[in-house]
């Protein structure tokens, strides 16, 4: 059986089902959700999750094609690392959370006696390139810190052949300010303070499931937040039309080539067929 310095089993349980969502559920953060806390979630934020905290509406989780094949390549990214590393005796666990702190939360992908393992797939490469994504730092900082653990491998499969690892050590004053982040949120749920209305999707799909039901009636707008929307829709058709142009622009500079280059910093890059045209030009993250 596996045991770790600070963490404690709460049980194995299988992705969907009603023990799952409950180790998952109430007033606890999770490996997945702190970087909705930070602040750096592709997928979620603070709005969002302290929506799903407190009880309210938002949007049911889709299982995209990305996120579909992801769950079926899981085992077989596992399964090279562990080729590739016999020396380390690793296991499939379960839901775990600190020993001190029942509210943080965990569930590791594969555990050693010294070390977690974290399995990802990515459709693009240049997340990539400069490490570990921010996202996936803050969910491994997590783990590792309600674990005690001292250092995680990740193995990622990018593309579906592009086969990488990579290493994240234990930082002590990133986990602490994440545990910061994480209980004056939780605070925040306790007592209704409702974060700030912000300008992502997931802030806006959460408002817009918000209503039970759809009466006959006006509501009067306060004047700012009347204006607001008039100037941006007023303004949209122009911004789109200006960053298109300004897309043609660089991609007809860029001629032949993949990265778009300035001052040796990387501002967009160049997907093409094999034929060499463009299929997209994306910008540099």
């Amino acid at each position: 059986m596996i045991t770790t310095p600070t963490g404690v089993l709460l049980g194995t349980f299988t992705p969907g089902t009603t023990e799952w969502d409950a180790a998952r559920s109430g007033l606890c953060i999770t490996a997945t959700e702190i970087a909705a806390v930070m602040g750096v979630s592709p997928w979620s934020d603070q709005f969002t999750l302290w929506h799903k905290k407190s009880g309210l509406r938002t949007t049911p989780f889709v299982v995209t094609p990305q996120v579909e094949w992801g769950s079926r390549l899981e085992p077989a990214v596992g399964a090279k690392f562990q080729d590739e590393h016999p020396e380390l005796s690793l296991a499939t666990t379960g839901t775990w959370c600190h020993r001190d702190r029942s509210w943080q939360r965990a569930t590791p992908d594969l555990l050693g006696r010294e070390e977690l393992v974290e399995i990802k797939t990515s459709p693009v490469a240049h997340e990539w390139d400069q490490g570990v994504p921010i996202h996936y730092y803050c969910q491994i900082q997590w783990q590792l810190d309600t674990l005690g653990l001292p250092v995680c491998h990740v193995a990622v499969l990018i593309s579906g052949h592009d086969y990488r690892e990579y290493t994240v050590e234990y930082d002590e004053a990133d986990a602490a300010t994440m545990r910061t982040a994480a209980e004056q949120f939780l605070d925040d749920v306790r007592h209704g303070r409702r974060p700030e209305i912000g300008n992502s999707q997931a802030t806006y799909d959460t408002i817009r499931v918000q209503p039970n039901r759809y009466d006959e009636i006006d509501v009067e707008i306060p004047c700012e937040i009347a204006a607001r929307y008039e100037i941006c829709r007023a303004t949209r058709a122009d911004a789109d039309a200006e960053y298109t142009a300004a897309k043609s622009f660089l991609l007809d500079a860029l001629g032949n080539g993949r990265n778009a280059v300035h001052l040796g910093r990387r501002i967009a890059y160049r997907t093409a067929r094999e034929d060499g045209t463009t299929i997209a030009l994306q910008p540099a993250r």
